[in-house]
């Protein structure tokens, strides 16, 4: 049983690890494009995308933002529905069980930051990776490289890579002036206090007391990282590496204190589900999983028409 509450050190690494080890195996999307649970896109004149003379598949020059409308469809259609259920509610109970924690957490966290000038250095250095920046300058490098290459991989992965961080950031965004948590290095209450629906106006005026859940840093990384290990699979390395540095994104941002370990699961379903929507990129039809002959499917989605707004919920048998 993993312990963050007496985690030091190594402990804390491999804590966290852990947590990106027992979520990702969750394919909430897909596992591959030739996966079971998941059909191909069938290619029309008015899709956003086509096949070049290799037969490489290429996303059209806008496909990275036309994309996104489509992106959250497909997520909340996975996301909620019946089969996914399990998925979400043990992302729920770990996080219930890590704000338990939080306040132990942070205090060791933060005694490991200041009593290390190494811990604080590392810290500091490996913090700003996930603040966009560098996603978004991996994207420019593989698009700038597809350009002079003529390779589509490449191309497709800088589109894909703008077209995961906008999609999964926005949803963050939304979630973070819905939950209103402070962060660790603000918070007035132990385990950060929670405003629901906060005062925007607040909100603008004093960010950190009120963006902390779910951590827009990790989401964004593993994202990206997704998007390249799905566009390459013959790289290795591609995934030990990346997901170490999504883990000591992570660590880096406890020991600052921008964030509460309780903010990460969710931020690693999400990142890791938006990263494989749009790696593959898929109709809309063929995103919902298989249902078995006679096995009644549910489903909750969005509901925006011209004169109303809400929930739909639907059952089919």
């Amino acid at each position: 049983m993993c312990s963050f509450s007496s985690a030091r050190g190594t402990g804390r690494v491999l804590c966290l690890g852990l947590i990106l080890v027992a979520l990702h195996p969750v394919q909430m999307v897909a596992q591959t494009v030739s996966g079971n649970d998941v059909r191909p896109v069938v290619l029309t004149p008015d899709d956003s995308s086509h096949q070049d003379g290799k037969g490489e598949f290429l996303p059209e020059w806008h496909a990275g933002i036309s994309n996104i409308p489509g992106d959250w469809l497909r997520f909340a259609r996975v996301a909620f529905t019946s089969r996914y259920a399990p998925i979400m509610a043990g992302t729920a109970g770990l996080t219930v069980a890590l704000v338990a924690a939080d306040n132990e957490t942070w205090r060791r966290s933060h005694e490991w930051y200041t009593g290390s000038h190494t811990v604080k250095w590392l810290s500091d250095q490996v913090e700003w990776v996930g603040d966009g920046r560098p996603q978004f300058g991996l994207a420019a490098a593989f698009a700038a490289y597809g350009f002079v290459a003529k390779d589509s991989r490449a191309l497709r992965t800088g589109s894909q890579i703008v077209e995961t961080i906008l999609a999964s950031g926005t949803v963050v965004q939304v979630l973070k002036h819905i939950t209103g948590r402070e962060s660790p290095f603000v918070s007035s209450v132990p385990g950060g206090r929670w405003d629901l629906f906060p005062n925007q106006i607040e909100y603008s005026k004093h960010v950190p007391h009120y963006d902390a859940y779910p951590s827009g840093h990790v989401t964004t990384a593993l994202a990206t990282v997704t998007v390249v290990i799905e566009n390459y699979p013959e790289w290795w390395w591609a995934r030990p590496v990346g997901y170490a540095a999504v883990t000591g994104l992570a660590i880096s941002m406890g020991n600052t204190g921008i964030h509460w370990y309780s903010d990460y699961p969710l931020a690693v379903v999400l990142g890791y589900s938006f990263g494989m929507i749009a790696a593959h990129p898929l109709e809309l039809g063929g995103l919902s999983p298989e249902s078995k002959p006679g096995e009644p499917e549910f489903s909750v989605a969005p509901l925006i028409e011209p004169e109303r707004a809400g929930v739909m919920v639907s059952v089919s048998f």
